[in-house]
């Protein structure tokens, strides 16, 4: 199927044609790599980049078979999560020693912040093998300019948004909430909104709030349209991003595109994205307390939110725009094919 003139999506026949836990497609990667290798016989292409550590595996065969150059971006790594959600982790016992196969075997890794840079040297992947290129946002359609969705009756407005899982820290914010009176804390995201009493981690949320004694000011939207989220990020004093830990992290690039400053957790990509104290603040992960001090700075200073906000839009436009982030793209791939050495015809 062809998306866009040079943009082509191919559907690979491999496992059943139904939808499947992704924890469950390991063993359909064989199948995979062994269609990969098929197709390239007859078309080739200059380079392969796999994404994803299951897609590296599949990538990582039908390139060797070929000669191709692989370059690979995990986007989250086995290890860090292995490290934090330990017991609960329900990923195969195969994926660390598979991405460190991937780490060893590619050409280049393309990480996305420094942070995980750092967790690949550790699992002793070459620091010459991996280079940075971050995630990026349409500064375009996150922008300050244009309408906001409409606020509750408190005079301040908190927002998180993204998965509702655990690791996200919504239940860090709920908690802090509770220290910063007169404020409502907006969570986007999860089930659509008539599920949300059938959700288990709402639930455990409304505890939290219910204890907390904040209740009336915590508000669940659900799933929202795409075209929603700009307007909801322009509506907040600030956006939270308090996860346990985040591999890279979009939502901050997000709020910074749309002029929102953000306070989020000290962990993985927000370590790049936010600049503290210029676009807004970073706390300790899982800590209401520091959480609340730093928020309540910022609602106490409309001057300090609007210069972070300001700051946060031209460190976007500066970094993270999507023609930065492919230039950056392209000229991880020009190394890796200047690297491979020139064919040589018979004399």
């Amino acid at each position: 199927m062809e998306l866009r003139d040079g943009v082509e999506v191919h559907h690979v026949p491999a496992g059943p044609a139904e939808p499947l836990p992704k924890d469950e497609l390991l063993p359909y990667m064989d199948e995979f790599g062994r269609y990969l290798e098929r197709g390239w016989r007859t078309r080739a292409p200059d380079l392969v980049h796999s994404h994803y550590w299951m897609s590296g595996l599949a990538a990582l065969r039908a390139t060797r078979a070929h000669g191709l150059p692989l370059l690979h971006t995990y986007h989250a790594l086995g290890t860090v999560k292995r490290r934090h959600q330990r017991l609960a982790d329900t990923s195969p016992p195969e994926r660390i020693p598979g991405e460190i196969e991937i780490g060893l075997g590619c050409d280049r890794v393309v990480a996305t912040c420094r942070d995980e840079a750092a967790e690949l040297t550790r699992m002793g992947i070459p620091p010459h093998k991996i280079g940075i290129v971050p995630c990026g946002v349409d500064p375009d359609r996150f922008t300050p300019r244009g309408p906001a969705a409409p606020r509750g009756p408190y005079p301040h407005r908190l927002l998180q948004l993204g998965r509702l899982v655990p690791r996200k820290g919504a239940a860090v914010a709920v908690a802090a909430l509770a220290r910063l009176p007169g404020t409502e804390l907006v969570i986007v995201g999860g089930p659509p909104a008539d599920r949300l009493d059938d959700d288990p981690e709402v639930r455990r949320l409304r505890g939290i709030a219910r204890d907390a004694g904040v209740t009336d000011r915590v508000r669940f939207t659900g799933a929202v349209p795409s075209e929603d989220v700009p307007p909801l990020l322009r509506s907040a004093d600030v956006v939270v991003c308090p996860a346990d830990y985040e591999p890279f992290g979009i939502v901050p690039l997000e709020a910074m595109a749309c002029g929102v400053p953000v306070v989020a957790s000290a962990v993985g990509g927000q370590l790049d994205t936010v600049a503290d104290p210029g676009t807004g603040r970073l706390v300790p992960p899982r800590d209401p307390e520091a959480l609340a001090r730093a928020v309540a700075g910022l609602l106490a200073d409309p001057a300090a939110r609007e210069a972070c906000g300001a700051a946060g839009r031209r460190r976007v436009l500066s970094r993270y725009g999507w023609g930065r982030v492919a230039a950056a793209t392209e000229a991880a791939y020009c190394e890796v094919l200047d690297a491979e050495p020139a064919a040589t015809g018979a004399g």
